[in-house]
């Protein structure tokens, strides 16, 4: 049995430069992987069957580690099931696997959770069914399924463009402390898109990427957070104000900046120090919860 690590992401800055003839958006993007994670098992079988881990360990939901897994559906819709039957097709074998899923990334956040599952889908079923594909190719099958895929298969810290196939690496980078938490209810990606296609682009604030990736390479979190922007985050707050009342929030109690990852919801804060996101953390938990706005939780980025 294999076990794997489906890791979320962040992005730093979010820019979007134009749209293909096809409808896709031309991004550019600094996106990093953090330590906040789904787990994915795997193991041989006879058919191919996705399964909800979470309904099979009674001791999950006690424990109160993992989030809520009910806006996930375990069928031929998922995108590890969807991920599986691609890359059984494109090789061309009649091979199965028993999937179970326990899902910690909260869905609609922005986070990239269902592209990380697929990935490491895509990655695990290669080692279990033996078969044999270039990077190449593997991220090919990836971007076919969602545009994240490709950088979820690549992972730590990347220039993104394109529409998600553009991956310029830039680990290893020094690891960054968060405080993240999701205060309203998820988006739609859609929805989110379309609303920013109705903008005037000249009324934007778009973020400093180049700036913002000098300053993550070399960890001057100052100039971090005067560079970083998510020109989503306008439309999406305007939805989901909470949005940008969590960011402020976050920023009173020290984040160096606070703001919303991808097409959002959820918002992070950066810390200088474990210490200063810990003590955030525990003074965010009453206001979220005063707000409504769910659970507030501390992790931190990955740099390769």
């Amino acid at each position: 049995m294999l076990c794997l690590k489906a890791h979320a992401k962040i992005n730093w800055t979010l820019d979007i430069l134009g749209t293909r003839k096809d409808g896709y958006h031309l991004m550019d993007m600094l996106m990093q992987s953090v330590d906040m994670h789904d787990t994915l098992w795997l193991e041989e079988a006879d058919t191919l069957t996705l399964e909800d881990a979470a309904e099979m360990q009674s001791s999950v939901s006690a424990g109160g580690d993992e989030l809520s897994s009910a806006a996930v559906t375990y069928d031929e819709s998922n995108l590890v099931y969807r991920a599986a039957k691609k890359l059984r097709d494109y090789c061309n074998v009649q091979k199965g696997a028993r999937m179970r899923l326990l899902k910690t990334i909260p869905s609609g956040a922005g986070m990239g959770g269902g592209s990380a599952d697929a990935a490491a889908a895509l990655r695990g079923l290669v080692q279990l069914w033996n078969l044999t594909l270039t990077e190449e190719e593997l991220l090919k099958l990836g971007l076919s399924l969602g545009a994240d895929i490709p950088f979820m298969l690549t992972g730590g810290l990347a220039r993104v463009g394109g529409i998600g196939e553009e991956i310029t690496p830039l680990s290893p980078a020094p690891g960054i402390h968060l405080v993240m938490l999701q205060p309203c209810g998820g988006l739609s990606t859609k929805e989110v898109f379309g609303a920013f296609d109705a903008l005037d682009p000249d009324t934007l604030a778009r973020p400093q990427t180049d700036m913002a990736q000098n300053a993550l390479v070399t960890y001057d979190l100052a100039a971090l957070g005067k560079a970083m922007n998510n020109v989503l985050e306008g439309v999406s707050v305007q939805a989901r104000p909470a949005i940008g009342e969590a960011a402020k929030a976050l920023e009173a109690l020290g984040a160096v900046r606070g703001m919303m990852t991808g097409s959002g919801s959820v918002v992070y804060g950066v810390f200088a120090s474990k210490e200063a996101a810990e003590t955030a953390c525990q003074k965010m938990r009453p206001i979220a919860q005063q707000n409504g706005w769910g659970e507030v939780w501390v992790t931190h980025t990955l740099g390769e």
